[in-house]
């Protein structure tokens, strides 16, 4: 690994075009699992490729005893749809750097992440190759359509993975290149489809409009019937078991460097919505939320036509924070919408995946985090925060995060692992959207503060 170089890695990296969702990249898919594996093989890795019904994970160890400290450190090799491909202003899949950026599909999500911390570990053992840690890599190829293989892996290796202190992600994001974030929490999801069907062909809405209950009318009733006016979700229990908020998290928030104007701007949106009790910004942290992310029925074409539609549909999504249940709220949202149908149409709900909140509360933040932590779960943490402050200049802030990574819960449920989660993306890298980038100045920093913190975690060897 002499003439490894992090750059050209990830260009090579984003060449492939490794899109889960779509059969038609499956070539790109082998080859950045390929990439990445060959590359771990060459570090000096054990590494496995471990055959799933959908992507295959990858799975390598380098492990030098049970008395060394031991951390996971978690990525994934599939990325977004490039679509649409007209709005890029280079292909998506040929890395172009650019003003100190790289531009490519998945520069920032996540395959500079994922170069980061081998380039830091290239680094380390190059100057130590008997680094007294234990570290495990686990790389999935299906993040982007929700980690449906992970149940299974998680049969077969949850009691390997539980060997281990903690884990280290770096799929999360920070406000700006300088003021980094360690996410503390993330929001839980549950998805949900209803159609709901009236006659059994569209009808003349003259001739039989005011007999017959118009299926979007129908929808548009009980979509309204969800929220209050105040924007609260309107379902006995949605609430029920939510997680209180800690001082020191607003004492956090307050320090997020993006304020209300800017945040509106940012979104071009003529108001911000401002719920029960919460500013928006401490909304998308702290509030469950129930969404409609689609709505359809009847014509959609040029003009008029004159119809009473026979099925109308929609697409709801919630997030949920710590201490609600999926599954329940799944439940609760389904009876909900049952029993909120009129009798002149038939309904039909579809549920999709459901996945709990996870949060973990920093041991040098709360009373409550330094009693429940682990001496190497403090370690890790205060070593990530020295080093991202010796890096980055200031001091990490600690905040929840509104988004959902469903497998990281999936690690503390199943293999007791809980994550530091430090964030190397920011607004300006365009995530899932056109003209994706990676800040190449970031990149190098967190390179250094990898090292860093990989350097420091392995000194602590001998502490329990």
């Amino acid at each position: 690994m002499d003439s490894f170089n992090a750059l050209v890695a990830l260009q090579e990296y984003i060449r492939f075009p490794s899109v889960s969702t779509d059969s038609a990249y499956q070539e790109g898919m082998d080859g950045a699992r390929n990439y990445i594996a060959t590359l771990l093989d060459d570090m000096g890795f054990s590494v496995e490729c471990v055959a799933t019904e959908g992507h295959p994970i990858l799975y390598a160890e380098r492990f030098i005893g049970e008395s060394y400290p031991h951390i996971v450190l978690y990525g994934h090799y599939d990325v977004q749809p490039p679509d649409p491909l007209e709005l890029w202003r280079s292909p998506a899949f040929e890395p172009v750097i650019k003003e100190g950026r790289i531009y490519g599909r998945g520069a920032a999500d996540n395959k500079g992440p994922t170069l980061v911390h081998i380039a830091a570990l290239v680094q380390v053992l190059k100057d130590n190759p008997e680094l007294p840690l234990n570290i495990t890599y686990v790389i999935e190829g299906e993040e982007e359509m929700g980690s449906p293989s992970m149940p299974k892996f998680f049969d077969a290796y949850a009691s390997r993975l539980s060997r281990a202190d903690c884990m280290l992600v770096s799929d999360t994001g920070s406000p700006n290149a300088e003021q980094i974030v360690i996410t503390t929490a993330l929001r839980g999801l549950v998805e949900l489809e209803l159609k709901l069907t009236g006659p059994k062909s569209d009808l003349h809405s003259g001739i039989h409009g005011g007999a017959v209950y118009n299926p979007l009318h129908a929808l548009s009733e009980i979509i309204a019937s969800l929220h209050n006016s105040d924007g609260s979700v309107n379902i006995p229990g949605f609430y029920d078991g939510v997680s209180l908020i800690e001082d020191w998290e607003r004492e956090e928030l307050n320090q997020y460097p993006m304020r209300l104007p800017e945040y509106q701007s940012m979104l071009s949106v003529p108001d911000l919505h401002r719920p029960r009790g919460f500013s928006p910004l401490e909304a998308v942290r702290f509030e469950p939320t129930l969404e409609v992310n689609g709505m359809g029925g009847g014509y959609q074409g040029v003009g008029t036509k004159t119809i009473i539609p026979s099925e109308a549909f929609a697409k709801i999504t919630c997030r949920l924070v710590s201490g609600q249940e999926g599954e329940r709220v799944q439940d609760l949202v389904v009876k909900a919408l049952l029993d909120r149908c009129p009798s002149g149409v038939e309904i039909d709900v579809r549920r999709g995946c459901f996945a709990n909140a996870y949060a973990v509360v920093p041991p040098n933040k709360s009373r409550v985090g330094a009693a429940m932590a682990s001496n190497r779960l403090k370690r890790a943490f205060s070593e990530t925060d020295k080093a991202i402050k010796e890096h980055f200049g200031s001091r990490p802030l600690y905040l929840r995060e509104g988004g959902s990574i469903p497998v990281i819960a999936d690690f503390k449920h199943r293999a007791g692992l809980d994550a530091i989660m430090v964030g190397f993306f920011t607004p300006e890298d365009n995530l899932h959207a056109p003209n994706e980038s990676f800040d190449l100045c970031l990149m190098e920093r967190a390179i250094a503060t990898f090292s860093q913190i990989f350097r420091s975690i392995a000194k602590g060897n001998h502490e329990g």
